[in-house]
């Protein structure tokens, strides 16, 4: 049995060295200056001050250590089955699909563009582990990827693109990673803010939830046809019954989000009018994934503010 709390966070890829009280010290911080930058100082003092957390309980829903477990490291390909690799293959195409079309970095969208061009079927390499080589290559060749050079990029891709895959075949980590969030989840709860693929951990969760939410989804892959939004569950997918509002915040150079609008993707659960609000793209800077980014933007502050309020 987990701690109920008022605010659960969930967080999102390659956190598998991390913990739930190493997360919360990140996220706190930018929680409050969030709210502070909104204007709050009263409500960010409640989060955050001189570096310890306020009286409003906040709990990170970790889930990052089953990605540790043995055999499940995610850093070789050769730890994943054909299943897994086919979906990392899929995905890792969307990525540098996105970043021809959307990349901020001239150079990585014009890299992108050209690495893009996918060759007829009879003309790959066989077997899935082989065709799995060009699209992840070609992504640690992005800037976006490679920030302290291609080898550490490529192992957070490899680590990004096989956890996301292992969370959607492997029913063990599914239901781990959603019995983290329910763990905190209670009547006093009032807002869920989950980060990349923990935003698929906490929408697939709050299905399972009556306790009406606030739900804040930040750099969110939800929307990515086929790779994602299709092996949602429960299906068709509309908004969660709990939740109450939904917003979306998006960098406009985040790959991992791909720029959707998610409204058209999740219809009202029925006899509800509530659609994911995707708001005006933010500039994360140099970092558009950044959770801590995402996090002390005004615009977030006041969606926090508003939530608590209520």
């Amino acid at each position: 049995m987990g701690t109920l709390a008022t605010i659960v966070l969930v967080h999102g890829i390659a956190q598998e060295q991390a913990a739930a009280d190493t997360l919360e010290i990140q996220w706190l911080p930018g929680l409050a200056g969030g709210v502070r930058n909104h204007g709050d100082n009263e409500l960010a003092d409640r989060l955050w001050r001189n570096g310890l957390p306020g009286d409003i309980s906040t709990r990170m829903a970790y889930y990052g250590n089953k990605f540790l477990a043995k055999g499940a490291q995610g850093t070789a390909v050769g730890d994943l089955d054909d299943e897994q690799l086919v979906l990392m293959e899929q995905l890792a195409e969307v990525w540098l699909a996105n970043a021809a079309e959307h990349a901020g970095d001239q150079r990585d969208r014009a890299t992108a563009q050209r690495l893009t061009a996918v060759p007829p079927p009879d003309a790959r390499p066989q077997g899935v582990k082989a065709a799995l080589r060009p699209a992840l290559n070609a992504l640690v060749r992005l800037r976006w990827f490679a920030p302290f050079g291609v080898g550490l990029a490529e192992k957070f891709v490899v680590r990004a693109l096989s956890q996301v895959s292992r969370y959607f075949t492997d029913d063990e980590v599914r239901e781990y990673a959603q019995q983290q969030v329910l763990a905190h989840v209670g009547p006093d709860t009032k807002l869920v803010i989950a980060h990349s693929l923990g935003s698929v951990v906490a929408y697939e969760a709050l299905h399972r939830v009556d306790q009406e939410v606030t739900l804040l989804t930040m750099g969110s892959p939800l929307g990515l046809r086929t790779v994602i939004y299709d092996r949602l569950r429960p299906q068709p997918s509309t908004v969660p019954k709990s939740v109450g509002n939904w917003y979306n915040l998006v960098d406009r150079d985040d790959l991992v989000a791909a720029h959707l609008d998610l409204a058209p993707y999740f219809p009202p659960f029925p006899g509800s009018d509530v659609t994911p609000i995707t708001e005006e793209p933010l500039d994360n800077g140099a970092s558009p994934h950044d959770s801590t980014h995402y996090l002390t933007k005004a615009i977030t502050g006041g969606i926090v503010s508003k939530a608590l309020a209520g």
